[in-house]
């Protein structure tokens, strides 16, 4: 599976210097300048020297500005191409949208957000994770905010397949749970930004007791995404009108389903027999008409 660019470059913003940063920004904000110019020219536009924009460049996996250049140029015929199939001119959504204009755009985003999460997902981590999970005694799961409903969503279907899980909503309880963990367990973490200082605490705990640690979060070079021993990366954009509570967390949903599938592929008849189990211990308690 291959990186988008612009997936490269919002992944490493966390890791980038102040000039590094400011071109990133401004190349993430309108791509299209980078066609436009040579490197003098983006440097100028940028208030920024050559080897700046050159470090840039490296820093996202390329080899140079041509490269670098060539990579902007495909990416925006992609998403030219993805924004006509959703029938939408311009992705980001205006105070004077019509209501279809809201849907279709927020679709593309969210359709986008899954897509390029999973092109850039590294799957030999997803594969470790999977393993460290089947083999934990207990998972101890934790996020915040809109983080903390795909921990929630991440335990149910855990606890579902048969695995000791836990959801924590509460940093104090996540804190003591994880303080007492012992190594082969798992302790997963979930943040968009990788900031979160809540979700940063438990997993320090949760490493320094020796259990194996995994960060889920938007950038991998955050402060959580260093700081755990397996790192799963979502890839999602948002803007004023798309908080982080939006296409991140279809972000995030779809690894958890990714990382669920996964883990039911090892052990299918033990898993679909649990599944089984709890589907029918709810029937009484649906309406029937």
């Amino acid at each position: 599976m291959s990186t988008d660019v612009f997936v490269a470059l919002r992944q490493r913003l966390p890791a980038l210097s102040k000039a590094e940063r400011r071109i990133a920004d401004r190349v993430l904000e309108q791509p299209s300048i980078v066609v436009d110019s040579t490197i003098n020219q983006l440097a100028e536009l940028c208030e920024v020297s050559q080897a700046s924009v050159a470090r840039l460049c490296q820093s996202a996996g390329f080899s140079g500005y041509k490269s670098f250049r060539m990579a902007i140029a495909s990416a925006i015929t992609r998403e030219e191409a993805s924004r006509d199939q959703f029938r939408v001119s311009d992705a980001d959504i205006g105070p004077d949208d019509s209501a279809l204009d809201v849907v279709m755009k927020v679709a593309y985003q969210e359709a986008r957000a899954v897509e390029e999460t999973a092109r850039a997902l590294d799957l030999v981590a997803l594969d470790a994770v999977v393993e460290a999970i089947r083999d934990a005694a207990r998972i101890d799961i934790f996020g915040v905010g809109s983080s903390g409903l795909t921990a929630q969503d991440l335990q149910q279907k855990l606890h579902r397949i048969g695995m000791s899980s836990y959801s924590w909503v509460d940093p104090h309880l996540a804190l003591t749970s994880v303080a007492l963990t012992r190594p082969g367990n798992v302790a997963i973490a979930i943040s968009h930004s990788g900031l979160s200082v809540e979700v940063n605490d438990m997993l320090t705990v949760a490493g320094r007791a020796g259990a194996t640690t995994v960060a889920i979060t938007n950038f991998p070079e955050s402060p959580l995404g260093l700081l755990a021993d397996l790192v799963l990366t979502t890839s999602s954009r948002e803007s004023r009108y798309r908080s982080g509570a939006m296409s991140s967390r279809i972000a995030q949903l779809a690894l958890v389903d990714f990382l669920t599938v996964r883990l039911l592929q090892g052990s299918y008849e033990q898993a679909n027999e649990s599944l089984r189990l709890t589907y029918d211990a709810v029937q009484n308690h649906r309406l029937r008409y």
